[in-house]
């Protein structure tokens, strides 16, 4: 499972739209379609409904939701950190 993929489901189930969430990623909407098809296949479970208005999430598609943005949190957090560190240690 990529950043990259779990980018991709936040944007998309935020937006509720593959194409406004590609616009934010600022790709197409075929690379996102097969990030979203890709972590559905690896985990197993359809995380969305397609409709014709856009997308909407299953029940598993909403637990993982609090996951996904826990996951990119923590990413961010432990970036922080590292810059951080790295920069006490470059002054010091």
């Amino acid at each position: 499972m990529s950043l990259t993929h779990i980018q991709s489901f936040v944007a998309v189930a935020e937006e509720c739209n593959v194409g406004r969430a590609a616009r934010r990623l600022h790709l197409t909407q075929p690379p996102l379609s097969r990030h979203i098809q890709a972590l559905e296949d690896e985990l197993g479970a359809r995380l969305f409904e397609r409709t014709r208005g856009g997308m909407r999430l299953l029940p598993a598609g909403e637990a993982f939701l609090q996951h996904a943005r826990r996951i990119l949190a923590e990413v961010d957090a432990a970036l922080l950190t590292v810059r951080d560190v790295a920069g006490s240690r470059a002054g010091g």
